[in-house]
């Protein structure tokens, strides 16, 4: 869909852009409009107050709704499906039980942090961090200590995960929305990953551990992870979870050797790379072996076929509402928002990182949703980042993090991962701001200043 000349001028245009995120956080936070609707029905009166031709504006809703649904489903979806199976099969338990043997006891939050970085690669945050929590308390019980200084560096991890690597919904829909490589993203993502959580997370639970003295919660059994038959090996798990970054790693390798003239794209064998190595290639290829090297010997092939297809139903939410965030995107786009947006951040000279990173973070304390902040964020920066000359491959993959870390700063209240934690961990409203939203502030902030600095540097 060709972007409509505008009928307005930059400030009527930014104007309509403050009132169109004014009217979607009323419509999310008092109205409690599910966030699909209030994006869909935010971008039907942007489309209308800019003028755009009332034949248009259905195509134009439905061109930035496909478009990034193309990307986001499919992604999701087949993530979505080999964490359920590793979560089904005991594979975070086998992978937590056998790092805290290789880093020993003393070490058990360390091992149970680098365990849910591993495991968060397929599975969302939520899911993950249930999954793991009675393999926590159960090393908690056993180790002694407060129940932060274990729980901590777990939750952190999946949170880190969730928010900076594809294939979880927040980083695909930004990439898509920024024109990043998804390869590239993922592989930036997961390298800025580690030491935001080694410090942001893993680091301040041993402050955490030691200033707040909480105990196991009473309502969680020690068994959490004995409930698994006939486990998977952890080599086999191992092997699932980096199988999708060694493909992807493969494509993006190759893709560098050919730009620079050390080996041609002609060879079959070269082509063939190319292909196993995008993104949805390599999740479905590592979704088939996932079925059948987890499911073979353990679980009839209707009950795989069951739990793949009962790992999609809680995600068609967050599917739809990514959807709707590219709807407005593609509205801002064709109004002529984007561009006046971009020129007026230009004017100021705020690099667009820093103002992806603010911008996202405004959305996030204001609405609570990371998925919401992350998806208009993006959407609202895409013009700005299109309009900026000389931007790499690997600066739009930083400029993916700074939104996915302003997304992620400040949970509180209005966060329904504020009151996850707090509720699994036993803790009061008070308790969880002075160590929940520390701790997410300080992802956040760490992993916006090492995107920050590379995109300097780089």
């Amino acid at each position: 869909m060709e972007t409509t000349a505008p009928t307005l001028g930059t400030g009527p245009l930014l104007l309509i852009a403050a009132a169109a995120i004014a009217v979607l956080l009323f419509l999310v936070i008092k109205v409690r409009l599910h966030a699909f609707v209030s994006l869909t029905l935010v971008s039907l009166l942007v489309a209308l107050a800019t003028r755009i031709p009332l034949t248009d504006i259905v195509p134009t809703m439905l061109d930035g709704f496909g478009g990034t649904l193309a990307s986001v489903a499919m992604l999701v979806g087949l993530g979505v499906m080999i964490g359920r199976m590793l979560e089904v099969t005991g594979g975070a338990a086998v992978l937590a039980q056998a790092l805290i043997r290789l880093f020993g006891e003393k070490r058990a939050p360390l091992a149970l942090g680098v365990a849910s970085l591993l495991f968060g690669f397929p599975i969302f945050f939520d899911a993950g961090l249930i999954v793991m929590l009675p393999i926590v308390f159960s090393v908690a019980r056993r180790l002694g200590g407060s129940v932060l200084l274990y729980a901590l560096p777990t939750a952190g991890a999946f949170a880190v995960m969730h928010a900076f690597v594809p294939p979880h919904p927040g980083p695909v829909t930004a990439s898509d929305q920024l024109g990043a490589h998804m390869g590239v993203t993922l592989l930036v993502g997961a390298v800025l990953a580690i030491p935001t959580w080694y410090i942001g997370s893993y680091l301040y639970a041993l402050y955490a551990g030691r200033r707040f003295e909480l105990p196991v919660p009473d309502d969680f059994t020690s068994e959490g992870e004995l409930r698994y038959e006939r486990p998977p090996h952890v080599a086999t798990v191992l092997g699932i979870l980096l199988l999708p970054m060694l493909l992807i790693f493969c494509n993006t390798g190759i893709s560098t050797l050919a730009t620079a003239g050390i080996v041609s794209e002609e060879p079959a064998w070269v082509q063939a790379m190319l292909l196993i190595g995008q993104t949805p290639i390599a999740l479905l290829i590592t979704a088939i072996v996932a079925m059948f090297a987890l499911g073979s010997g353990r679980y009839p092939r209707d009950r795989v076929e069951q739990i793949v297809n009962g790992a999609l139903g809680p995600v068609c939410s967050i599917i739809l509402i990514t959807g709707a965030g590219g709807m407005f995107g593609g509205v801002l786009r064709s109004s002529g928002i984007g561009e006046a947006l971009a020129s007026s951040l230009e004017s100021t000279g705020l690099p667009v990182i820093v103002a992806a990173f603010v911008i996202a973070t405004a959305l996030r304390v204001a609405q609570g949703s990371a998925t919401v902040a992350l998806t208009t964020a993006s959407a609202l920066v895409a013009p700005a980042v299109a309009a900026s000359p000389g931007l790499s491959t690997i600066d739009l993959s930083l400029i993916v993090i700074a939104i996915a870390c302003g997304s992620t700063v400040l949970s509180h209240v209005n966060d329904s991962g504020f009151w996850l934690v707090g509720r699994f961990l036993g803790m009061d409203v008070a308790t969880t701001l002075r160590t929940w939203t520390v701790m997410e502030t300080l992802i956040g902030g760490v992993g916006f200043v090492l995107a920050l600095v590379l995109s300097v540097l780089l």
